[in-house]
């Protein structure tokens, strides 16, 4: 074998050793966990990569996108809506998704961003549409329900999951929001003017109870006087029956002394007009103390 033969064979070797190092190279893909790959055989979609060692066919099967799964935001958007009560307003909202299957996205929709933008604008728009604006600022959380399923049927079919979908605001033109802060100035002041005849109402009922319950203890307090009075005239009446006429004389006589007694106390000089009849009061008085001392 001569130099050329030789020098012939190391070249065979050094090719099929360059073959052999870029079949390797070229057949093993090592595919991080935030990506997946989509390998196509002349032009066609053969297999989809997930995360670690992945074999293919060197020369053959080649990767033609490289997708991250990741979550993404799409840039806040502001669009203009309508409410169904002819209220103009302005919303600004927020997308977050992710790829779930990379085949359907990457063959189906050539820019998946726009169009997922695109889809959003006219859903909200519609859902607002068929809202009152009380109920678009009262009800945020059912309209935002209803704005990420709608969103979720529409990107479907792109291989696409919207994880959160926000309205991040509502704005109002200059003119509503006068409009609005003029019924809201008016329904403090109905609610200022409820609550004060509410505590004057309140204050009549609790003046009304208070008269009651004074009406009441008066009532008690005159029941038990005269159930008083019925003792005592109980007592003289056992006393007039056991004792006989002079009992009760007896007693007309103490009063009547007592009671000329109170009118001597009074202060200062003072003339006192005694009938007649009141001094026989006093001598028959004395004479009945007199007689009931013995």
């Amino acid at each position: 074998m001569g130099p050329n033969d030789i020098g012939g064979v190391n070249i065979v070797i050094l090719l099929i050793a360059i073959f052999i190092i870029a079949s390797i190279f070229l057949g093993v893909r090592i595919v991080p966990q935030s990506e997946k790959h989509v390998v196509e055989r002349f032009g066609r979609l053969r297999v989809v990569l997930g995360p670690g060692i992945n074999f293919i066919v060197p020369f053959l099967d080649v990767v033609r996108h490289r997708v991250s799964v990741l979550e993404r935001q799409l840039p806040n958007a502001r669009q203009d809506a309508i409410t169904a009560d002819n209220v103009l307003v302005q919303v600004e909202t927020s997308v977050f998704y992710r790829i779930m299957e990379p085949e359907r996205t990457v063959y189906r929709i050539r820019d998946v961003d726009a169009a997922i933008s695109t889809t959003v604008a006219g859903i909200v728009r519609s859902e607002i549409g068929t809202m009152e604006l009380d109920e678009v600022q009262s009800n945020r959380a059912r309209l935002i329900s209803r704005i990420r399923e709608s969103i979720e049927q529409a990107v479907e079919d792109w291989g696409v999951e919207v994880t959160r979908a926000e309205l991040l605001d509502v704005n109002l033109d200059a003119a509503t929001r006068a409009a609005m802060l003029q019924q809201l100035n008016a329904e403090r002041a109905r609610r200022a003017t409820v609550t004060e005849a509410e505590g004057r109402r309140r204050a009549v009922e609790l003046n009304a109870d208070a008269q009651l319950y004074a009406a009441e203890q008066e009532a008690k307090a005159r029941r038990i006087q005269a159930d008083a009075e019925a003792y005592a005239t109980g007592v003289i009446a056992g006393a007039i029956r056991d004792n006989g006429l002079e009992a009760a004389q007896y007693q007309v006589a103490l009063k009547q002394v007592e009671a000329l007694t109170k009118v001597g106390e009074g202060e200062g000089r003072q003339t006192i007009l005694l009938p007649a009849q009141a001094l026989d009061a006093f001598r028959d008085a004395f004479g009945l103390l007199q007689g009931r001392g013995r």
